[in-house]
């Protein structure tokens, strides 16, 4: 039983398909109202099906007879004109819907452990962090976990005296460093860092003078 709208609005689906001006489309997806032309190039058919131009304007068609809209279809290839990089990008940006994830913000913590160069709180444990030798394995020197990240970064061993670390600090600094290769500066950050572990070394009580 119909009921009377009293603010004399018509809200039934049938009124909506009247008011429409896209017009009907049947279930093959032909446009019922459409009196086009097909645009294919010599024929005289209805053009009812709609095909988009080109796949940086996704909203201008072309309108095709059934025929022609499925050899067009056929051809169709979104990405003929992106090379690879651009496509791996899509691939990427379509795996989580055009939403790319925020990285994790550091805890207070986490920034502390950081500013003494431990980028995992387990580092202070050293390798038994993530193993345990066993009963009379070989222990290295111990080591505040600040030297024990300087020792690492400069590629040196615990029981190295600081004339040896201070060589392979120096071999570094010769790879890194701008003014050593031609100004190449993509390895400053790596460079600070070996500055920095050089610092903790250099004034380390754990480390002799000499051999």
């Amino acid at each position: 039983m119909k009921k009377d709208d009293p603010f004399g609005f018509d809200m039934s689906v049938s009124s909506s398909k009247k008011k429409n001006p896209r017009g009907r489309r049947g279930m093959s997806g032909a446009s019922e109202t459409s009196t086009r032309v097909c645009d294919h190039e010599g024929c005289e058919e209805a053009g009812k099906y709609r095909a988009p131009k080109s796949p940086d304007v996704l909203d201008d068609y072309f309108w095709f007879c059934q025929q022609h809209v499925r050899e067009y279809n056929l051809k169709w290839n979104f990405f003929d004109s992106t090379s690879e990089a651009e496509l791996a990008a899509q691939m990427d940006s379509d795996r989580v819907w055009d939403r790319p994830t925020k990285p994790f913000k550091r805890t207070v913590e986490e920034a502390a452990w950081a500013r003494l160069g431990v980028d995992d709180p387990h580092q202070v444990l050293g390798e038994n962090a993530t193993r345990n030798p066993g009963r009379g394995a070989a222990v290295g020197r111990k080591l505040p976990p600040t030297e024990r990240r300087a020792v690492e970064i400069l590629d040196a061993k615990d029981n190295m005296s600081k004339q040896e670390i201070r060589k392979a600090y120096k071999a570094l600094i010769k790879v890194l460093h701008p003014d050593m290769n031609g100004g190449d500066r993509s390895q400053e950050e790596q460079l600070s860092e070996v500055v920095w572990a050089w610092d903790q070394i250099k004034v380390s009580r754990n480390f002799r003078d000499k051999d």
